[in-house]
């Protein structure tokens, strides 16, 4: 796998992800919270959410230092690094939460 792909998997891994936790009810998009009533769809609270972008974040950090030790050397990362990948993974976030929460639901 050539530098070229492995960048753009790790981007289109990273959208992907960062949306993950505002399409879905489900918890990272496989476990289904627990219905109180019979029926009735329970919603994620935004902390869950937060929690699983939190994850994901780290999760998506994983591959690519896979596929970054895969083509070559690894670089040290220092805090700016994560200064930078941080806000970034947010900003990916922003069409779902858009979807989520300011995009009129019809019922």
């Amino acid at each position: 796998m050539d530098v070229s792909l492995a960048s753009w998997l790790v981007i289109a891994l990273a959208l992907g992800a960062a949306n993950l936790p505002f399409l879905t009810e489900k918890v990272f998009g496989l476990i289904p919270l627990k219905q109180r009533e019979p029926g009735v769809e329970r919603r994620k609270h935004a902390f869950v959410r937060v929690f699983e972008l939190l994850v994901l974040y780290f999760v998506v950090g994983a591959a690519a230092f896979l596929l970054e030790s895969r083509i070559g050397n690894v670089f040290t990362q220092v805090k700016e690094f994560y200064m930078i990948t941080v806000p970034l993974f947010v900003t990916l976030a922003f069409p779902g939460f858009v979807w989520r929460y300011l995009r009129k639901h019809r019922r």
